[in-house]
């Protein structure tokens, strides 16, 4: 496939090309020529008014359904969605049926993504069956194609355990995950514990949930050494502690989810179930602490936090709803809603070599994995917008800022139509 993109404005700052408007030609999966004058007959050729290019871009958590809950989403459909959300390399987490614990779990899901736009690199489950019992077997997943191991959503109530596997880890650097709430203070809650749940008559989930568990984390990553991954930050003491051990030294990164930046948690005194998410979201100074810690590099890597859900586990009383929204579609658009474009670009293509993955660039030679879209489109997210199979979204009816034209990676050309 030969695939020319004309008059594009070009945005890597590893580039020669940065900030400049090029044509570039791609034959296969390989940018082989970048300039202002370049023709093809043959080619397929991309222009679009406004037509800005990237490195493609990276989320760290994604949740599917496939296996066990496709009738949420499939890895076919979820791949599409992700390429024609402008990602082109994604983490699969591990919420599946049967639960992502062994080599043979892995390789099924390596060889259902073969042929995609966008790449799928699998989480396995830190313990067997995700049940918080006893380690799996992260070694064999690792040699499968694992990147990274915990179990999502599922805290670890064990510090022995959790102790175990960072030093287990350590003989293939492997990265492990923690999620940052303790069982006990988040039990039962259904929002952030604060002024607008005391009002509107919720049970909330405090700050301390998930302050107490970082802080206990760190404690055990100081002693153990090895690699921690803390996904889906969400207060601002959080951040505190997590800015705290890296100037310590300490290998650890942790993560964002788009809801959390985007709103806060009066969103939920209309009792709108899309709003129900877990961790929750919190409170405006919460919000204004994960964006600062977002900008100044705390926080590592910003994920769209997508989480389809059966519409029959979602369209309920808020108390009996299931948590989650999907956020792949409208993720660049509410981060340009939020940030400046460098900073965007910056978000969405920093992390992955946390998890092995290597750093795409628009160079020469180099492996055509790109992003393509215009920054400055204004529109009202609508249900129309989303190619999910589910359509639990939080954002509908947001005004966002800028739209996905689509992607290219592993010589595999995906656009909206």
């Amino acid at each position: 496939m030969k695939i020319l993109l004309k008059n594009a404005t070009l945005l890597d700052p590893t580039s020669p090309f940065h900030c400049t408007i090029q044509n570039v030609l791609i034959v296969e999966d390989k940018i082989v020529a970048i300039g202002p004058n370049i023709e093809e007959d043959d080619a397929k050729v991309i222009k679009h008014e406004n037509l800005h290019v990237s490195p493609g871009w990276f989320d760290p958590g994604v949740s599917l359904g496939e296996p066990g809950f496709e009738e949420r989403e499939t890895i076919e459909n979820g791949l599409n969605v992700a390429a024609k959300s402008g990602f082109t390399k994604m983490i699969l987490n591990p919420d599946t049926l049967p639960a992502v614990d062994s080599h043979s779990s892995v390789s099924h899901l390596l060889k259902s993504a073969i042929g995609r736009t966008t790449s799928l690199f699998p989480m396995g489950t830190m313990t067997i069956g995700a049940e918080g019992n006893q380690m799996a077997s992260l070694y064999d997943m690792h040699m499968a194609g694992a990147v990274a191991f915990g179990d999502h959503k599922k805290s670890i109530t064990s510090g022995n355990l959790l102790k175990i596997t960072l030093q287990y880890a350590q003989s293939f650097k492997g990265l492990i995950l923690s999620h940052p709430m303790n069982n006990e203070l988040s039990e039962k809650g259904m929002m952030h514990e604060g002024t607008t749940s005391t009002k509107i008559g919720l049970k909330g989930i405090p700050s301390l949930g998930e302050s107490l568990q970082i802080s206990r984390d760190i404690q055990i990553l100081e002693y153990t050494g090895g690699k921690l991954h803390v996904p889906y930050v969400s207060s601002e003491s959080g951040v505190d502690l997590i800015r705290q051990a890296k100037k310590k030294g300490l290998d650890l990164s942790c993560s964002v989810g788009l809801s959390h930046l985007f709103f806060d948690d009066t969103e939920l005194e209309s009792f709108d179930v899309n709003f129900k998410i877990f961790p929750p979201i919190r409170s405006k100074s919460d919000q204004r602490s994960l964006r600062e810690g977002l900008l100044d590099g705390t926080i590592d890597m910003v994920s769209s936090m997508h989480e389809p859900m059966n519409i029959e586990f979602k369209k309920l009383e808020f108390e009996r709803a299931f948590a989650g929204t999907i956020g792949l579609e409208s993720c660049f658009g509410g981060l340009c809603t939020i940030f400046p474009l460098e900073k965007v670009l910056l978000f969405l293509t920093r992390g992955s070599e946390r998890f092995g993955i290597r750093v795409s660039k628009i160079k020469t030679g180099e492996k055509a994995d790109l992003t393509f879209f215009d920054p400055d489109t204004n529109h009202t997210f609508e249900e129309k917008n989303i190619h999910s199979t589910s359509k639990n979204s939080a954002f509908i009816g947001s005004q966002l800022t800028g739209k996905v034209i689509g992607s290219y990676n592993n010589g595999v050309l995906t656009l909206n139509s």
